[in-house]
């Protein structure tokens, strides 16, 4: 029995063993932690997942890939398989301990996957995925390239970020029409103090990405200690992490 990749879910399952290999021992973990798999699909990293941790737990939306894997890992008795939607789980009820993150994320939910990952960092000190290239480059890039934004800046304020590897299409079945690529997460700070207040700034200064900080954050009402600070002069793709984070303590100064 084979599980047949399904469109609507963004399906395509990695066919290369060594690279499965090497994203499982991207995962540094302690032995109390336990590792979340995302979209195990036929088990080609669960495999090797199984062999390094107490607890693995893989969650799939589709029931064909469930049954799969039910049939093939009975002997795991460290693998806890769920059927559900990842993005409507709550982690706390999967475990009190710290979660890791990994698998070969299904495309279309892949950013979604990341703002989970950041709504619950507390208990995420490290992710490994494969995602779209373009999202990749997109998460680790820094200030003053095109692709910096949103998502670059709020993963990279509590999170190292390292590009580990390029995947091609052929590794996969079916073959998806982009370039793919595996990134580590591994975190370094719990909190800046004003989180929400970082997002928003965040959110605000790339929405009008053309714009200089004072007239993209001119709706939120600009302290006054801020109006005159180099940093409004800038463009949000200028600032640093940073240079965010001290923007965040400034403003509540």
């Amino acid at each position: 029995m084979h599980v047949k990749a399904k469109k609507h879910l963004g399906q395509h399952f990695l066919k290369n063993l060594s690279i499965a290999e090497k994203i499982s021992d991207a995962v540094q973990v302690d032995s109390e932690d336990t590792i979340v798999e995302i979209g195990p699909g036929m088990g080609v990293l669960t495999q090797f997942l199984v062999k390094k941790q107490n607890k693995v737990i893989a969650i799939d939306i589709d029931q064909e890939s469930i049954i799969y894997l039910e049939n093939h890992f009975q002997s795991h008795s460290n693998l806890h398989i769920q059927f559900a939607d990842f993005l409507q789980v709550n982690l706390k009820d999967i475990s009190t301990e710290n979660i890791a993150i990994v698998g070969n994320f299904p495309y279309n939910i892949s950013s979604q996957i990341l703002f989970k990952v950041l709504e619950n960092k507390s208990q995420i000190p490290i992710c490994v995925g494969m995602f779209q290239k373009e999202v990749a480059e997109r998460v680790v890039s820094r200030e003053g390239n095109k692709v910096y934004g949103i998502l670059s800046v709020l993963i990279q304020a509590y999170y190292h970020t390292e590009y580990l590897f390029t995947v091609s299409e052929n590794e996969f079945s079916p073959p998806p029409k982009v370039k793919s690529a595996v990134i580590q997460l591994t975190k370094y700070r719990e909190t800046i103090g004003n989180d929400s207040l970082l997002y928003t700034i965040v959110k605000a200064g790339f929405n009008q990405r053309r714009k200089k900080l004072s007239n993209a954050l001119k709706s939120l009402g600009i302290p006054e200690q801020v109006q005159s600070h180099d940093f409004m002069d800038k463009r949000a793709e200028q600032l640093s992490v940073e240079d965010f984070i001290t923007l965040v303590n400034l403003w509540q100064a």
